[in-house]
C-alpha cells in the first residue's frame, strides 16, 4: 500500500494539527538550532500566587513540574562543553523559582562555573525570606552583575498589575525591588502589552516609575525592560509557513528556539527532560529527550504560541 502524502489530506486538517503541514497544505516553518546561548531550567511550577494569564499555568497547587535539584542542574552543565555549546547564560524560571528551597544553591553552582545567571521572580514573599535574602546577598557580593534578577512587573500602573496578580501584589513586588535596589542587585523587568499601549508609551511609563523609585534599569534595552505579548489561546492566529520568513522579512535564526532550550522535571519522572521552548512545557511534541545531545534538533513551529509570541510578537525570554 502506498503511503499517503500529508498534503493529500490537508483539507481535513485543523490548524496546528500536523507537525509538517499546515491546514492549508503548506510546509510548516521550522527553526534549526544554531547554538544554545541560554540554557533554561524550570525550577518547578509551584508559585505563591495565581495570575490571570500565566504562560505556564503556575499556581500554589500546580506541581506538574517538580523541583529540580542542584545535582540535576550540574549534570546538564557538565554536558555543555561536551556538546561544544556556546552557552553563556543560565536562566531559571518557574513557577516562582524562590519557592524551590535550593534556588540559591543552583545559582551558585552556575556562577562558580563562569556563567551569567538570570532568575525570573515576582519578588514577593518567597524571595524575601531571610534565608533567601542572605543567600542572594552573598551571591551578589561575590559575583556582582553576573547575577540578574528579572522581576515580573506586568504594568507600571499598580491597578493593571494587580488585575493580573491580585490585590496588593504591586506593593509587595515593589518592596522586593526596593530591597534589590538597596542591596546593589542588577535588576531587569518583564512587563506585558495586554493593555494595548504602544511600545513607546509602555517604556515611558516604566521610565517614570524607575526614576521615582531610583531603579537602575535601562528602559530602552529590550533585554532589561522586556515587554511580552499577551498569550490568549482563544485568539485566532495564523500558522507560520516556510514562505513566511521572506514575507515577514524575518530570519528563523532570530526565533527563541534557535538559541535556547529548557530543562524540566515532570512529576513522577525519573529524570529531567529537555524542551524546545520555555512556553511549551505541556506539549509532548516539544519534548526532545533527556540529554543536550537529544535536544539538537530542528523545531517545527506547530503551536499558536510559536506564531503569536515568537514570530509575530518578536519576543524572547532571554536577551
Amino acid at each position: 500500500m502506498n503511503q499517503q502524502n500529508p498534503t493529500d489530506t490537508f483539507h481535513k486538517l485543523a490548524k496546528f494539527e500536523h507537525p509538517e503541514i499546515t491546514a492549508k497544505g503548506e510546509e510548516r516553518a521550522f527553526v534549526d538550532l544554531i547554538g544554545v546561548k541560554t540554557l533554561w531550567f524550570n525550577t518547578g511550577t509551584l508559585c505563591n500566587i495565581t495570575c490571570v494569564n500565566c504562560y505556564i499555568e503556575s499556581s500554589p497547587d500546580n506541581d506538574r513540574l517538580v523541583y529540580i535539584t542542584p545535582a540535576e542542574v550540574e549534570n546538564y552543565l557538565d554536558q555543555i562543553p561536551t556538546r561544544n555549546w556556546p552557552t553563556t547564560e543560565i536562566g531559571f524560571t518557574g513557577g516562582e523559582p524562590f519557592m524551590n528551597p535550593k534556588m540559591v544553591d543552583m545559582a551558585r553552582v552556575c556562577l562558580e562555573r563562569g556563567f551569567e545567571v538570570l532568575i525570573l521572580t515576582n519578588a514577593m514573599r518567597p524571595m524575601m525570606r531571610k534565608r533567601v535574602q542572605s543567600g542572594l546577598i552573598a551571591l551578589q557580593q561575590e559575583f556582582g552583575d553576573k547575577l540578574t534578577l528579572r522581576v515580573s512587573l506586568d504594568h507600571f500602573d499598580p491597578k493593571h498589575h494587580d488585575e493580573e496578580r491580585g490585590i496588593g501584589a504591586w506593593e509587595t513586588t515593589i518592596n522586593g525591588m526596593r530591597w534589590m535596589r538597596d542591596n546593589g542587585f542588577r535588576m531587569a523587568v518583564a512587563g506585558r502589552t495586554v493593555w494595548a499601549h504602544s511600545d513607546a508609551e509602555s517604556r515611558a511609563g516604566y521610565a517614570a516609575l524607575f526614576k521615582v523609585e531610583g531603579f537602575d534599569i535601562d528602559v530602552n534595552d529590550p533585554a532589561m525592560t522586556v515587554l511580552f505579548p499577551e498569550m490568549d489561546e482563544t485568539i485566532e492566529v495564523p500558522e507560520i509557513t516556510t514562505a513566511c520568513w521572506g514575507i515577514l522579512d524575518k530570519s528563523p535564526n532570530d526565533i527563541m528556539c534557535a538559541t535556547s532550550r529548557m530543562v524540566v522535571k515532570r512529576r513522577g519522572a525519573e529524570k529531567p527532560a529537555v524542551l524546545a521552548c520555555t512556553l511549551l512545557a505541556y506539549s509532548p511534541e516539544f519534548e526532545l529527550g533527556e540529554t543536550l545531545e537529544d535536544a539538537e534538533k530542528s523545531i517545527r513551529l506547530n503551536h499558536r504560541h510559536c506564531a503569536k509570541f515568537c514570530v509575530l510578537g518578536g519576543a524572547s525570554c532571554s536577551a
